[in-house]
């Protein structure tokens, strides 16, 4: 398998740690969707990343579809339960930590983008989208508790999910101050910060 992404790209980034929790084996090709060079459209209409590209050269796109057919490939620590109310309840926390990062992501393109001038930025749809990064924030934290991971005693997709949306805070909003006011969700981040895969797919 190959898969096409980016170094600081968090879907992407979600994408490398489930391959790496499942030993899975696969071949990293990166690719700048900003780039005039890219190449990703070739293999996702969308020019999207990540893309995984299978050995007949058909495609799997958008990082919740690849880390669900992810998952099926081994049984070495399964990440999404089967069925009913605990495989809705790792779903959901995915969903609400991707949601965090659709916003503070859209916030980033707002103030950034060199396609837009200083007087086109809107400081209002940005203030709109790091409400919803705050109130993700509130629902992760309430949600965790006082328990040892996300979605009961053991890691799962909602873990990884949720530890990549913190990570993906700290790189691009280091003046954002989630620490204090949620204690719980640094003491995750602290023991996630420690698994291999977490360490070696780091941005930078």
């Amino acid at each position: 398998m190959k898969l096409i992404g980016s170094t600081t790209s968090p879907y992407v980034r979600k994408v490398r740690i489930v391959m790496a929790e499942k030993k899975l084996d696969y071949q990293f090709v990166t690719d700048n969707v900003w780039g005039e060079d890219s190449t990703v459209a070739q293999s996702n209409p969308l020019g999207k990343v990540p893309c995984l590209v299978m050995e007949g050269g058909e495609a799997v796109f958008d990082s919740r579809v690849i880390v669900e057919y992810l998952d099926t490939l081994s049984p070495v620590g399964k990440l999404i339960p089967s069925q009913g109310r605990e495989r809705a309840e790792v779903k959901t926390w995915e969903a609400l930590a991707d949601g965090l990062l659709d916003a503070s992501i859209l916030v980033r393109l707002e103030a950034t983008w060199a396609g837009r001038s200083a007087l086109q930025r809107s400081q209002a749809w940005m203030d709109r989208q790091m409400q919803k990064v705050h109130a993700s924030l509130q629902a992760m934290s309430r949600g965790l508790g006082e328990k040892p991971f996300c979605s009961g005693a053991h890691l799962s997709l909602s873990d990884i999910a949720v530890g990549v949306a913190l990570d993906y805070l700290d790189f691009r909003f280091a003046e954002l101050d989630w620490r204090e006011p949620y204690p719980n969700l640094l003491k995750l981040q602290e023991k996630l910060s420690q698994r291999p895969s977490f360490v070696d797919t780091r941005p930078s």
